[in-house]
C-alpha cells in the first residue's frame, strides 16, 4: 500500500478510532421486516427482504474513509454488494442520470449514477470481518470512497434512479453537491470555482 500521507486528502488527519457521527438517530432493525427498494427510473422496480439482499453476489473490498469534519480511516474492508449488482437487476433506463439513496427517517443522499457504478461502491453489511455496527450504518450502509462520508448513506433502504440532480440533506444545508476529498469539496459557496 502506498505511504499513508499520500492516501490522505487536503486538509484530512488519520484518526485512530472510529467516529460515530450521524443526523439522526439509528433505526430499529427487524431482518422479518427489513425491506430494500430500487425504482425511479429503472425498467424493473424492485423490492428485496434482508435475506434476498443477503443473497446477491457479494464483493469484499478495502478503501480509505474520509469524513468532511477533517478525519480519515484508511484500510477498511467492507463486505456487501456492489452497486452495479443492484443497478444490473433493475435496468436504469437511459434517462436515468442521478441516484438518490435513502435511509428510514428521510435522509438522503444524491449522487451520479456514473459514479456509483465504479468498481469500489458497493452496499455495505459488514466491516473488517465484522457485521456493520449498527452505529456505523449496519445493517446496511452505501460506501462510496472516493466521496466524503455523508454521500456514504447509513441504513440505506431505497436507491431512486433520477433523470435530474436533485440534492440530499447535506447538500441542501449547504455541503457541496460533489464532496470530493481530493479537491476539498466541501462546501456549497465552492461549486462553480
Amino acid at each position: 500500500m502506498a505511504d499513508p500521507a499520500a492516501r490522505t486528502p487536503p486538509g484530512q488527519h488519520l484518526t485512530r478510532g472510529w467516529p460515530v457521527l450521524h443526523a439522526e438517530s439509528i433505526p430499529p432493525f427487524d431482518p422479518a421486516t427489513w425491506r430494500f427498494r430500487a425504482d425511479g427510473a429503472v425498467e424493473e422496480p424492485t423490492e428485496w427482504s434482508w435475506e434476498e439482499f443477503r443473497s446477491l453476489p457479494p464483493s469484499t473490498l478495502t478503501s480509505d474513509f474520509h469524513c468532511v469534519t477533517g478525519w480519515s480511516k484508511l484500510d477498511n474492508t467492507w463486505e456487501g454488494v456492489l452497486f452495479r449488482e443492484v443497478a444490473h437487476r433493475v435496468r436504469p433506463l437511459p434517462s436515468a442520470s442521478h441516484v438518490v439513496v435513502e435511509a428510514p427517517s428521510g435522509y438522503t443522499a444524491n449522487l451520479p449514477l456514473e459514479a456509483l457504478l465504479e468498481d469500489d461502491v458497493l452496499f455495505a453489511w459488514g466491516h473488517n470481518g465484522e457485521p456493520l455496527p449498527p452505529e456505523h450504518g449496519g445493517p446496511l450502509r452505501l460506501v462510496v470512497p472516493k466521496r466524503y462520508g455523508w454521500k456514504s448513506v447509513k441504513w440505506a433502504v431505497r436507491t431512486r434512479f433520477l433523470d435530474r440532480d436533485l440534492r440530499g440533506y447535506w447538500e441542501e444545508r449547504g455541503y457541496h453537491n460533489d464532496a470530493d476529498p481530493w479537491l476539498e469539496q466541501r462546501y456549497s459557496w465552492q461549486e462553480g470555482r
